[in-house]
């Protein structure tokens, strides 16, 4: 019932979000268990012959160890009831959930913090009081209280599901799913320990909210440049810089000049820029930059460079 009445929360949000606005998410974010992998396959994956074999294996071991033939059947019982009553307590204990909450949240602000970006497109609020907060954590209670006349300043809410992993070595399979007030939703997943699985799916959730957006204006200067991409995709790459050139005027743009490729690789990858380095880039008048190879100049002809691909993307 708790579960159906967060989902209804969903029709009640604002309904101005999309992918290109930063998004406020409610900052529960619950875990809901689900298949236990790892009985599953322990149930499921292997053959009636393969479960033999592993019997008559484990026999052989145990009367080589010296075991009473008479009580070899009760042995290996009692052997697996002991290794089920240990996965029944450790999969029985509460906390899961929350750990996986938290891990997101401070994995995130980890990124953030590190990458720096000027702008924050994911942030998580809590929209209860202190007095609130703070009789939440003293009783130990999962901080999930939100009026419905706050709602207003959320415009995303996100949940998640947590599964035993298959290999049975303790680690989580683990997705998160993301939903915004127009309906579209994102969804991530990742495999891994409990304190760390969650670093792997806060990577795809900052990079696919911070990455550059096409198409988007950048100001630079005095005027506004706009970052059309290429036909189909943000940046594509061709054999020639003519053919970048004509590409772009069959959409109605153009080449960015050198001195907009420098800026927008300036800005970085997380700040509405494109990086340069490491490749060659199409410019008009069959020219390309070069950053990697910046003596006498990165501007050159194409003869000089002569790369198997030239990188491009359009503005206006």
């Amino acid at each position: 019932m708790k579960f159906i009445g967060f989902i209804a929360l969903l029709f009640c949000l604002p309904v101005w979000a999309d992918h290109y606005s930063p998004i406020t998410v409610w900052q529960t974010v619950p875990f809901i268990k689900g298949q236990d992998l790892c009985q599953f396959q322990e149930a499921y994956g292997s053959t009636a012959q393969e479960s033999q074999k592993k019997l008559s294996q484990q026999l052989v071991t145990l009367l080589n160890a010296g075991a009473d033939p008479a009580q070899l059947i009760d042995l290996i019982n009692a052997l697996d009831r002991y290794t089920q009553q240990n996965r029944e307590r450790a999969s029985a204990g509460k906390g899961m959930d929350t750990l996986l909450e938290g891990s997101l949240k401070a994995s995130l602000d980890a990124q953030y913090t590190q990458r720096q970006p000027r702008n924050r497109n994911i942030t998580f609020f809590n929209p209860a009081p202190i007095f609130a907060l703070a009789r939440d954590l003293r009783e130990e209670k999962r901080q999930g209280y939100l009026d419905a006349s706050m709602l207003g300043q959320l415009n995303a809410m996100a949940w998640g599901t947590y599964s035993y992993a298959p290999s049975c070595k303790g680690d989580l399979v683990v997705t998160l799913h993301i939903q915004v007030t127009s309906g579209r939703t994102y969804n991530y997943q990742a495999i891994g320990r409990p304190e760390q699985v969650m670093r792997a799916i806060s990577s795809q959730l900052f990079a696919e909210f911070q990455h550059t957006q096409f198409p988007s204006k950048v100001q630079m200067g005095s005027r506004t440049l706009e970052l059309v991409g290429a036909p189909g995709v943000p940046i594509s790459h061709t054999r020639s810089a003519e053919a970048a050139e004509r590409t772009c005027k069959g959409i109605q743009a153009r080449l960015p000049t050198a001195e907009e490729y420098e800026f927008m690789a300036n800005l970085g990858d997380w700040n509405q820029g494109i990086r340069t380095v490491g490749r060659t880039w199409a410019l008009a008048n069959k020219m390309v930059l070069a950053p990697d190879l910046p003596n006498p100049s990165p501007i050159r002809t194409e003869s000089e460079v002569r790369a198997h691909e030239l990188y491009y993307y359009c503005v206006r």
